[in-house]
């Protein structure tokens, strides 16, 4: 089978609600594994915060303002975050060669910004496999996948937050139903991004934590864990290599596919992810306003400044000019488990900005990038479409790709 057959096949078969999904036709078995997130009282939408870590104390952000703005768009700015279910309580696939036991490699495989469906994920969890025999964990970043309200993905609630949106800001562009919702949220309030990244970099840490103390039948305690992480997803993968206190990741590998720049060296203004009224938004809080809400905020200051190495990592990933030193080193001790593949026309994560950043200033950093052009029309979004009309360019890009990922992986 190709690619395309192998995309429509994991498409029409895989189900959140299904424990367990066989798949003879590919000797693979997909489970969904229930998970609890111990760490979703660190967004907003609580009466007071305490860190586990240090036993401190915080009181809550100033409630929000919302000048008149429409019902729609108050719904989604005033919801308080940790008070959402389906960003506490959800499962994650593990996708696997079917009758196997209990695994002692795994990949944990991260996804891209603003994502709802595991469908374009599927054929490449089941690649990875295929090459490398191990066990592929498909982990949702927080308020992404299944990990995120229905309303946020219903058509006719995020037309009206679209048609509101544009009455306010009418220069915008990008803006679609299908970004409505994180577009709202983050442009209002870019301090979510922060708050849902340590939400999910806990996650995964807890998610390790319980592989490690023989939670899950599906792999042993013990296992190698790597990662493979795609455009945002890499931003979360690389910090926590980066960070690591816990030495889980101490022997770990990552594989970067159009991913791994700070963020403000990205580009995401697409209808898929942001629109341009919350690129700017975004970006010019990280740039211009973070270190004054830092030195403000105590909350941010106790994360970001003072003995939480990941949430030093993390303002360190944000804007290319600061910390610069500290993170190159980081990235230097790393350079041997690291590996970049990146896009010649790709423009949400330019190459030459993967580049910039993992082999530093000076270039000399010696982690691995190659950057690849396609034998056909694509993006960032889409670097593998299923037009029938150009499968077996595709199919040769797919395996090529992938073929370089596993053999580094395994």
């Amino acid at each position: 089978m190709n690619y395309i057959e192998d995309f429509m096949l994991l498409k029409e078969r895989f189900d959140h609600s299904e424990k367990k999904i066989n798949i003879p036709e590919l000797e693979t078995e997909i489970l969904n594994i229930p998970f609890e997130s111990e760490h979703f009282e660190i967004l907003p939408g609580e009466k007071s915060y305490k860190c586990r870590e240090h036993n401190s104390y915080f009181p809550p952000a100033p409630p929000f303002q919302d000048n008149g703005y429409d019902e729609s768009i108050k719904k989604l700015i005033n919801v308080n975050d940790s008070k959402i279910e389906e960003n506490r309580f959800f499962s994650f696939p593990v996708l696997r060669k079917a009758g196997s036991g209990r695994s002692k490699k795994a990949i944990i495989l991260f996804h891209g910004l603003n994502e709802k469906s595991w469908d374009k994920y599927l054929p490449w969890a089941q690649k990875l496999m295929e090459k490398t025999g191990k066990t592929i964990i498909m982990f949702p970043l927080a308020f992404h996948m299944n990990r995120a309200p229905a309303e946020w993905s219903d058509p006719r609630a995020m037309r009206k937050v679209v048609a509101e949106k544009k009455k306010l800001f009418p220069r915008t562009i990008k803006s679609s139903i299908a970004n409505a919702a994180i577009n709202t949220r983050l442009q209002f309030d870019p301090l979510r991004f922060m708050w849902s990244g340590l939400q999910s970099y806990y996650d995964v840490i807890q998610l390790v934590n319980s592989v490690r103390s023989g939670k899950y039948s599906f792999i042993e305690p013990d296992a190698k864990i790597d990662m493979f992480a795609y455009s945002i997803g890499s931003f979360l993968a690389e910090i926590l290599l980066m960070a690591d206190t816990s030495g889980f990741f101490k022997d770990s590998k990552l594989f970067n596919f159009c991913g791994g720049p700070v963020l403000t060296r990205t580009s995401p203004v697409s209808k898929y992810i942001l629109d341009s009224e919350t690129n700017v938004s975004v970006l010019t809080f990280f740039i211009d306003y973070l270190d004054e809400e830092i030195r403000k905020d105590e909350r941010l200051k106790h994360y970001f400044d003072n003995g939480h190495m990941e949430g030093e990592v993390f303002r360190s990933m944000l804007d290319y000019r600061k910390k610069k030193e500290f993170r190159e080193d980081k990235f230097r001790k790393l350079s041997k488990r690291i590996f970049a593949l990146g896009l010649k026309k790709d423009e949400v994560i330019p190459p030459f900005e993967i580049i910039n950043t993992l082999k530093g200033e000076k270039r000399n950093i010696p982690i691995k990038v190659k950057v690849m052009d396609l034998d056909y029309d694509y993006d960032h979004v889409i670097p593998f479409p299923t037009n029938w009309n150009i499968e077996k360019e595709v199919d040769k890009a797919f395996n090529k790709v992938f073929k370089i990922a596993s053999k580094f992986l395994k």
